[in-house]
């Protein structure tokens, strides 16, 4: 995809991407690029339809200076006046507006939340050139040196563009973690899904963010191999993690929101979605395999059925494949009330599933949406591109 010139537009305020890890809830979001540079994989709805471009250093100097300034009014009205409510944000904001605003509210977030974290935004913050995101992690440094943790997200193609000692200096200048979309470890999987990498890739990239000395958080998607592939998607996924070794597996689940390309080919009949139980025993798979590797595991999104499938590896998994394994002992009907639960955000865990008051709001909502155990996974895909 083309990338966009922004060296000599007019700086246009604070501005914040679509996206972030769930692990950044609490961390500072600062925007160094706009959309991905990539923007071609069949699952991906988030920038659809928009032009990646970078974002001038100075544009982003002046985001950080912004969210100081702002820090500085908190830290100044806590110290004379005592804490802030929402009364005193009301009067703080009152003559602000637009981008003036969203940077006095992120402000305000993250120094609620304690500021230890920063997360660089778009999707690929390493596309930069290495000296941009130098000037910005030394920025940042500077003006916050209370910072514990800047992250990013970075794509697997970028990362093996970039030499190693360039990302070592990157890290050396205080970009701790990289989060990278690895969805799947299967040559046929990533070429059906456009992803734009190969295992050979994903597998090179992982090693040299290692090697830097970075944390490495890579993303897993269950179910992208849909019924055909699902097996090789469980077990080359689990092989191309086990060569890396990286610090942190996330699951997420797929989901194919409409206006995708794998959306098409799914009601053309082209691919074939599993159903939850399904990915279950897939998810299953994936942990036999998963058998090299020290890291720890999370499936810390709304779109993963069985977020209690997490630990670290090699000691609990034990305990996440006997959470697998007793969701799909379950009966037919007591899957579907656990499913419908779990998608409405009213069980987190399996161990809830008997609690009197949730079961009771689980069966008025199985009447309501009228879910039975023959289309209880049709309900579910609609229910889950909610929370896409």
């Amino acid at each position: 995809m083309k990338k966009i010139s922004s060296k000599k537009s007019a700086y246009g305020g604070f501005e914040q991407g679509p996206i972030r890890p769930p692990s950044e809830a609490s961390s500072l979001l600062l925007r160094l690029t706009r959309n991905c540079p990539w923007n071609r994989c069949t699952f991906c709805p988030v920038y659809r339809d928009s032009l990646f471009s970078p974002r001038p250093v100075a544009h982003v100097f002046q985001d950080i200076e912004q969210v100081s300034r702002h820090i500085a009014t908190f830290t100044e009205h806590v110290e004379t006046r005592g804490p802030l409510n929402y009364r005193d944000l009301d009067r703080l904001s009152a003559a602000l507006s637009g981008p003036e605003q969203l940077a006095f509210y992120a402000a305000y977030s993250w120094y609620e939340a304690g500021m230890e974290s920063i997360f660089l935004q778009d999707a690929d913050s390493l596309v930069l050139k290495t000296a941009d995101l130098l000037s910005v992690l030394e920025k940042l440094r500077n003006v916050f040196p209370q910072v514990r943790r800047m992250t990013a997200y970075a794509r697997s193609r970028t990362i093996d563009r970039i030499t190693a000692e360039h990302l070592g200096a990157v890290g050396e200048a205080g970009l701790n973690r990289i989060h990278i979309g690895l969805e799947s470890g299967s040559d046929k999987v990533l070429k059906q899904v456009c992803k734009g990498a190969d295992q050979a890739m994903h597998i090179r990239a992982g090693l040299k963010v290692k090697q830097a000395g970075i944390e490495l958080s890579e993303y897993v998607m269950p179910g992208l191999g849909g019924k055909a592939l699902s097996d090789e998607h469980a077990i080359e996924t689990a092989n191309t993690l086990n060569r890396i070794n990286p610090d942190f597996i996330r699951l997420r689940t797929l989901a194919i929101p409409h206006g995708t390309a794998l959306h098409t080919a799914w009601e053309q009949g082209q691919f074939v979605k599993l159903t939850d139980v399904e990915v279950a025993e897939e998810i299953s798979l994936f942990l036999d395999h998963l058998d090299q590797v020290t890291s720890t595991l999370q499936s810390d999104h709304i779109l993963n059925l069985l977020q209690e499938v997490a630990g670290t590896l090699p000691q609990d998994r034990h305990k996440m494949k006997h959470t697998v394994t007793r969701f799909l002992s379950l009966s037919r009907e007591e899957r579907l009330y656990y499913q419908v639960g779990r998608r409405l955000g009213i069980y987190t865990s399996l161990d809830e599933l008997d609690e009197g008051e949730k079961r009771a709001r689980v069966s008025a909502a199985k009447s309501f949406y009228k879910i039975t155990v023959n289309n209880v996974d049709e309900v579910i895909d609609q229910l889950m591109r909610r929370f896409i």
